[in-house]
Formats: C-alpha cells, structure tokens, sequence
C-alpha cells in the first residue's frame, strides 16, 4: 500500500473540507432588561419623650407633632439625591427619666437614625446630648431649656425655643413690675429644668429690686406639699413661683387653696398646658396664674398656628397641649437641612443645619453658634375660665 498516496489523499478531503464549510455567525447578544426604579431610600428620624408616667400627656402632645410632620413629609414625595426619600419615625419613652433618656439615646444611635428630635425635658435631653455628639447624630430639642444643654459644646445639640435665663429672667422681672410682688416665694422640684428656671426666676427678681422671702424643694413626683407650704405661708408671700411640671404645680395649687395662700402663681413652660386647670381641680382663679412659654406667634404668625392647631384636633381628636407644633417645626428644619446638603448623612447635613434659615409655623428658625435658637421669643399667659389667654409676646 502507497501511504503517501493515503496520507496525501486524507490532507486533501480535510483541507476541502475546511474550504467547504461556512462561517457561522454569533449569536444575537439578548435585550437589556430595563432599569427597575430605585427604591425609596428610608430616613429614619427618632423621637424621644415621656409618653409614660405623670407628664405622659405633654410627651404624646410632641410625638404626635412629631407624627403630623413625618405623613406631611411622605405625602410630599421629596427627593434627596435624585431618589425618593420616605421619612420613618422610631419612637422612645424616656417617662422623663435620666437613665431611661440615656438608654433610649443608645438605642436611636444603634439603630443608625438619621437624626433626633427630643428629649422633652432638659433633665434627659441633657446626657443623651453626650451619645448623639459622640454618634455624630445632629439632636433638636423642641422644649429643653435650661441653658447647659447647649453650653456642653456639643456640635451636634441645637434647640428651637428659648432658654431659662430668657424665660426666668422675664417672669421674674414681670412678677415685681407687673404682679407688683412685695414677698415673693420661690420653690423647684430638683430636676435640671425647675431648677435651673427657678434660679434664673430668682436672679430676675432680684435684678428688677424686688426681695425673694423663701425658697423651698420638692421633687418631680411629690403629692404632699404641706409642710413647705406652711413654711412659706408664715412669710405671707404674695406671689409663688414653682420650677416644675404641670403634674406637681396642679395638686400644689390645690393644696394652697386649703391652707389658704391666695398669692399670685408663676411658673415656666412645664407649667403652661392645656391640662393645668385640670390638674388643678378648681382651685384655680381667674387670672391667679401667670406663666411663659418658650416660643411665640405675633399677628402674622396666627393664622398659620391656627390651621396647624385645627389639623392636629382633626388628625389626634386632642388639643395641643404646648410644644406639638415645636417638634413639627424641628423634624421640618433637620429635613430641610437634608434637601440644602442633597443628603440625609449626618456628617454631611449637619454644616446645613448650622446655617439653616427656615419659617416655621412657630415662626423663623436660625441657630447660633451655640445651637440656640436666634432672637428666640416667650408668650405670657394666664387662665380664665379654665382656658389659656395670652398676654402677650416678649423678645
């Protein structure tokens, strides 16, 4: 057998082969499937107050404003960086308690909240400014007001009401000038804010020539103040102020009545709610108390605060008590902070929130170097009737 001839035979059938057969073409790459839509990206913003124990009602009062303004929010359909935002509120108890305000701090920090608004009192919001600040998280209290809060130097602390020595420094000054208060009893219940506002009362007082005849302590949730009462009716005071909460200043009022101390009642914001009279239980007289609360609406103001108060008896079947449309004018402020900064980062919004300049339903909102609120306003107020009735605005 020729193998040459075989072999050169099989070279010549491949190599025609190879020659003979068509290039097939690649296969089609498949369609691109379209781009789904970004999902909504959540900004979680806590809120911290006592909605539990004796002051439950003003605490629910600020998560309910907190509440109002988190749905208005959504129901914008706002945009940070191109994407849809929707704003979720995580919600703690503090029952106006230190340690209770610190745990629920570490929680919010934890659970990486985009920022805080709260704590209520200055008591609590005080230490857990100390966790946010080491979080980085911007914090905003709509109520706390004893001037420590935002001297701690803190970048993160800011507040959108007035502080004591604004407050007690005025109602003090008001209760010689105005009151004409000769012998002028003071008493605190011990926590950072009754304290701290009776001080401030006192230096006021004495500021304005007046003479300060007592001064007594109790504590947050004391019921039975009759033995300082009886001190102070020995120095037959004509006006009392009380630093503390509308849920001790109701029973004390009614115990004043028995001894039968007529003399004028003062006290801060955590004695001016809508629930005092209650509290007090007729022993109340018309124009008997006068107090402050830290904030104000002058007449151009009015008709915005009057719609938010009717949408928030339509939304809660309740009243404002006093700070609801504070906490609802924070949460608005840290968001537009969020939208000038294109971004709900922390370490990226905060220098916006610094140099915000926002008009609130409780009126305009910029920070000074400290976090407190610039040319921050006070209301005085009495009751007649069982009702607020204001008496006026200072700045």
């Amino acid at each position: 057998m020729n193998f040459k001839l075989v072999a050169a035979s099989a070279m010549t059938v491949a190599l025609l082969a190879a020659c003979g057969k068509k290039e097939e073409a690649p296969a089609p790459a498949p369609a691109a499937a379209p781009a789904p839509a970004p999902a909504p990206t959540t900004i979680k913003i806590g809120h911290v107050g006592p909605t539990s124990g004796a002051i439950a009602h003003l605490g629910k009062d600020n998560e309910n404003g907190a509440r109002m303004a988190i749905d208005e929010l959504n129901a914008k359909g706002l945009t940070i960086q191109g994407v849809k935002v929707t704003f979720e509120l995580l919600a703690e108890d503090d029952a106006a308690d230190p340690k209770q305000g610190t745990a629920a701090a570490q929680k919010l920090v934890d659970a990486k909240v985009n920022g805080v608004i709260g704590h209520l009192n200055s008591g609590t919001s005080i230490p857990a400014s100390k966790i946010y600040s080491d979080a980085g998280i911007p914090q905003i209290s709509p109520s706390a007001t004893n001037p420590k809060f935002t001297r701690q130097g803190y970048a993160t602390t800011f507040r959108v009401v007035a502080d004591d020595v604004h407050l007690g420094g005025t109602l003090g000054k008001y209760a010689v000038t105005e009151l004409k208060g000769k012998s002028i009893a003071v008493i605190d219940d011990r926590t950072a804010y009754g304290q701290g506002v009776a001080d401030e009362f006192e230096k006021g007082v004495t500021a304005a020539g007046g003479s300060v005849v007592g001064r007594e302590f109790t504590n947050d949730k004391a019921t039975d103040f009759t033995g300082i009462l009886t001190s102070l009716k020995a120095k037959k005071p004509d006006v009392v102020f009380f630093g503390g909460m509308d849920a001790v200043a109701g029973p004390m009022m009614r115990q004043m009545k028995q001894l039968g101390i007529k003399a004028k009642f003062m006290g801060g914001d955590g004695i001016c709610s809508g629930e005092l009279p209650k509290l007090a239980a007729g022993a109340m007289a018309d124009s008997q108390v006068v107090c402050a609360e830290a904030g104000g609406i002058d007449e151009a103001g009015k008709a915005a605060m009057d719609k938010f108060k009717t949408d928030f008896k339509a939304k809660f079947n309740a009243d404002v008590q006093i700070y609801a449309p504070y906490v609802h004018d924070a949460i608005n402020v840290m968001v537009a902070a969020m939208q000038k900064a294109d971004s709900a980062d922390p370490k990226k919004y905060l220098a916006a929130l610094k140099g915000i300049e926002y008009q609130g339903v409780t009126g305009k909102i910029a920070f000074d170097e400290k976090g407190d609120i610039k040319n921050g306003a006070l209301t005085l107020y009495t009751y007649k009737g069982g009702k607020k009735e204001s008496l006026g605005i200072v700045r």
